[in-house]
Order: structure tokens, then C-alpha cells, then sequence
């Protein structure tokens, strides 16, 4: 009875694990969603300035910037849910891997398996979290980006005693125009 016990309390250590996978691929989807809504909103902003026939070369070259970043950044989120849901295929091949190797009598070559199949998971999910850092930074950078744009083209329209008492923002870690 105690070894079944002990057989079941290390099966379920892999299963937090895969709980941690799944919150992963979760985020990950409503981000990936949130850039396949911004691409087509920005394509829309595209026909639209080819309808109107609009010269607008600044307000092209930003949509064609933002559409770059957006493209690069959802091929990272793809990556990253590829090894999320690799992460978490190898934590249900450890928690199965645990409960075969307990019923192996004399196994004790094979005590090594579930622990290098949940390092590879381990490793799966480092890998993926990585890849959310970078393409945080790059959603950072799009911010910045339209922002910068916004900021430029309110100059131009609001009265000149207006932009001169609002001066742009700089956050420390980002080059001044």
C-alpha cells in the first residue's frame, strides 16, 4: 500500500507541471489571437488609404512596420506553444513513465527515465518562457512605435502653443528621435 502511495505522489508532481503548460498555452493563445486581430485592423487601415488613393507615405511606412513586428511576433508565439505543448506532452510521458517503472520489478536501469523525460519537459518550458520574454520586448516596441507615430502626427494637427507646453515622453531604455 505505502509503495502505491508513493507511486501515485510522484505521479501527480508532473501534473502541477502540466496545470503550469496549460496556463502557458493559454496566454499564449489570447496573445497570439490579439496579434491576428491587430493584423487585421492595420490591413484594414491599408485598404483604406488605397481607396481614399491617400499619399500618405509616413502612415504607409508605419502600418507596413507595424505588419513586419506583428508577423515576426506571432511566428515566436507559434514557437513558443510548440513547446509549451511538447512541455507538457513530456510531463504526461513522466507521470506514465513513473507508474510503469514502479510496476518493473528490478527496474532499477530504468529509474532514470521519468527523470530525463521530465528534464526535457523542464527544458520545453524554459524554452517556451524564453520565447515569451522576446516577444514581449518586440510588443513593447510596436507600442513604442505607434505611439511615436500618434505622437507625431497630433503635433501636426493640435495649435502650436499646445505642443510646445506638451513635450513627447521618453521611457529610459528607448532611443530619442
Amino acid at each position: 500500500m505505502s509503495a502505491a502511495v508513493a507511486v501515485l505522489t510522484a505521479m501527480i508532481t508532473p501534473a502541477v507541471l502540466i496545470s503550469a503548460c496549460g496556463s502557458m498555452i493559454l496566454s499564449t493563445s489570447s496573445r497570439l489571437g490579439r496579434v491576428v486581430d491587430r493584423v487585421r485592423a492595420l490591413l484594414d487601415s491599408l485598404e483604406e488609404l488605397a481607396q481614399t488613393r491617400l499619399e500618405d507615405k509616413e502612415r504607409q511606412g508605419m502600418i507596413f512596420s507595424q505588419l513586419d513586428k506583428l508577423t515576426s511576433r506571432a511566428r515566436i508565439l507559434q514557437r513558443a506553444m510548440v513547446a509549451f505543448y511538447l512541455s507538457t506532452g513530456m510531463f504526461v510521458a513522466t507521470s506514465v513513465a513513473i507508474g510503469i517503472v514502479a510496476f518493473i520489478p528490478n527496474s532499477p536501469r530504468y529509474n532514470m527515465v521519468p527523470v530525463i523525460v521530465g528534464l526535457g519537459g523542464a527544458c520545453f518550458l524554459f524554452y517556451g518562457s524564453m520565447l515569451l520574454i522576446f516577444e514581449a520586448r518586440l510588443a513593447l516596441s510596436t507600442i513604442h512605435a505607434e505611439m511615436d507615430f500618434v505622437w507625431q502626427q497630433s503635433t501636426k494637427i493640435a495649435p502650436a502653443d499646445l505642443v510646445e507646453t506638451h513635450k513627447p515622453h521618453f521611457v529610459h531604455f528607448r532611443s530619442r528621435q
